[in-house]
């Protein structure tokens, strides 16, 4: 994975050579707040975007390439503000693209200043400013889902929800449609959430692990970063169950891991970007995607998944997933 991001942002600088200001071929820049290491979220954003960029620039002339830049913002979230304010100050993109909740509330100050900056936020939701487009994923289905399986498998009818920091998204969210999925498979179900305080901590990350295993917690859902490298070493060791968001987590501990469920952020970023390079972006619209438009997944053909999950489990969850498929079940 590692490899792969450093070959995709080294990519990027091709397309970038030369640009020392804004050219009349399209420029789009890409704000990564926070690493794309072990941040499947960011390394997903950049992916979709350079694909799509990629293909485009098959069709073109050297001079008439699409420019891609991508800034990795850092873990310190104090810089995130000042440092997305300079990619636009530059004046020389087209759009800037990220993806992050928090997001909207540091560009709008940023559109008074250069009112003609364009962002195109995922995972995000702002509506009704005309140099914005959001898409945020239905991650209420995502969360109902995971903690569902999660209770399922559970034989104390304890989780745990080990996240990063508070926010909205968590806050709001996360943490209650799991804990809400968690009861309507075993309504003894109880979740015991914990914080880290940071993305990036994994001996934390360990620690909260170990101390939740003390309480009889048989099963975690990690939503921290880096952090996570931490909680997984714990639970292969004290033979705790993890489920896991937002992409394919099954190959980092084959055994513990028991469920993915998946925002399609590559399929999501190369159709934003691939819109606005055909003048197609909805300004000042936000969009939510689901299990329905095919950009939220629950992962049941890996084949860690078939071994670790009892047939009668997986039957459970293909009925409840094509429930929602249906709109027989609404989770939010």
């Amino acid at each position: 994975m590692k490899k792969s991001l450093l070959a995709l942002i080294a990519l990027s600088a091709l397309f970038t050579f030369g640009c020392s200001k804004k050219s009349p071929n399209k420029s789009i820049a890409v704000f990564v707040p926070g690493i794309c290491d072990n941040s499947p979220t960011y390394a997903m954003l950049v992916e979709g975007i350079t694909n799509a960029v990629k293909e485009c620039n098959e069709t073109k002339s050297d001079e008439d390439k699409i420019e891609l830049f991508v800034m990795e913002a850092g873990t310190n979230q104090a810089e995130w503000g000042p440092k997305i304010t300079a990619l636009a100050a530059e004046q020389k993109y087209d759009v800037i693209i990220s993806s992050n909740p928090s997001l909207p509330d540091l560009v709008e100050p940023i559109i008074s200043q250069f009112p003609n900056q364009k962002f195109i936020l995922l995972d995000a939701t702002k509506e009704g400013n005309q140099n914005i487009y959001t898409v945020c994923y239905n991650q209420y289905e995502a969360a109902y889902l995971t903690g569902y399986i999660g209770a399922l498998m559970s034989k104390t009818h304890k989780m745990g929800l080990i996240a990063a920091q508070e926010y909205p998204v968590m806050n709001n969210i996360l943490y209650p449609y799991f804990e809400k999925g968690g009861k309507a498979a075993n309504p003894q179900t109880t979740v015991d959430f914990r914080v880290v305080g940071n993305w990036y901590d994994a001996t934390k990350g360990a620690e909260i692990t170990d101390a939740l295993s003390k309480k009889d917690v048989d099963v975690i859902l990690p939503i921290c970063g880096g952090a996570s490298q931490g909680v997984i070493s714990s639970a292969v060791n004290k033979g705790i169950y993890i489920t896991w968001f937002d992409n394919n987590g099954f190959d980092k501990a084959p055994g513990t891991i028991i469920s993915s469920c998946i925002m399609e952020q590559v399929k999501m970023a190369e159709k934003v970007t691939k819109e606005f390079l055909e003048g197609k972006t909805a300004w000042g619209q936000a969009h939510m995607v689901g299990i329905k438009d095919g950009f939220v997944s629950f992962v049941d053909d890996d084949p860690n998944y078939l071994s670790v999950v009892p047939a009668s489990i997986r039957q459970e969850m293909t009925n409840l997933v094509e429930k929602i498929k249906s709109g027989e079940l609404t989770i939010y």
